[in-house]
């Protein structure tokens, strides 16, 4: 005996699911009506034809950011097409992974069973390949944080003290434009420094300057690159007037990550 499958509930699956009517008819009929198990079976169908695609390239997605109190977290999750990297599903589901990413410890994040079925459920949906690219949780201080309005470049900034709302967002802007090597000069290894400072020492002394003015043009040299490639030492991007160190009080910068989608 078929089962009678009233409109609303057909129309009630595709909501929750995004498939076609017919498909949602179908599944219905298959499970006698039953919604939840209509869903399930949907799922369950189409997850397994969407696992045969795994091995598309997803060169396009979004980056996400979440921040609750002393806690914050950075997530890329990537698909096939630009076009779908801009719906409003995909922009909620990369902030709602972000969210989820808040309860995990630490460090670099783990995909759970909750995060895979928004992944899951964009799969189904989409017909393309979504994947949990990257992630990465932090934990103490307090943050700054920017997304590009494109979605694809994104910086997470960690602080230690108080510093003005708007001057973390906009040093999270800087880093995202101006890629700096690290926070300061502790993060430039010392090899770097030591090449830079012997090159524009021998260069020095190639034009016959004596050890003296060699050693403090190369002391110049490097401070200059410093000053050029380290955050605190940055001009700042919104006002090349003052440093980023400036633009933000002072604060210390324990930490900051920055992502471009796909690099």
């Amino acid at each position: 005996m078929t089962t009678t499958i009233a409109a609303k509930d057909v129309m009630s699956l595709r909501q929750k699911t995004g498939l076609g009517m017919m498909d949602c008819k179908k599944a219905l009929q298959e499970n006698s009506g039953d919604l939840e198990a209509a869903e399930s079976w949907l799922r369950e169908k189409r997850k397994g034809k969407m696992d045969t695609r795994t091995e598309r390239t997803t060169g396009e997605g979004r980056i996400g950011i979440a921040v609750d109190g002393t806690k914050a977290v950075i997530v890329e999750i990537q698909t096939e097409t630009d076009f779908t990297a801009k719906t409003d599903a995909f922009v909620e589901a990369t902030d709602a992974i972000a969210l989820l990413a808040l309860t995990q410890d630490a460090g670099e994040v783990s995909t759970n069973d909750a995060m895979t079925k928004y992944i899951d459920d964009l799969r189904i949906t989409t017909g393309e390949n979504v994947n949990f690219a990257r992630g990465v949780r932090l934990d103490g201080g307090s943050f700054g944080s920017y997304v590009h309005h494109d979605g694809k470049r994104a910086c997470l900034i960690q602080v230690e003290g108080d510093a003005p709302a708007g001057g973390l967002k906009g040093a999270c802007q800087h880093i995202v434009f101006h890629d700096p090597l690290g926070i300061d000069s502790d993060d430039v290894p010392a090899e770097k420094i030591e090449t830079i400072r012997a090159s524009a020492l021998q260069e020095a002394k190639d034009t016959g300057k004596n050890d003296e003015i060699a050693g403090k043009m190369a002391d110049g040299k490097v401070r200059k690159y410093l000053e050029e490639n380290t955050l605190v030492a940055q001009k700042y991007v919104l006002d090349e007037t003052m440093t980023v160190s400036e633009a933000i009080n002072g604060v210390k910068v324990l930490n900051f990550v920055r992502y471009t989608l796909g690099a």
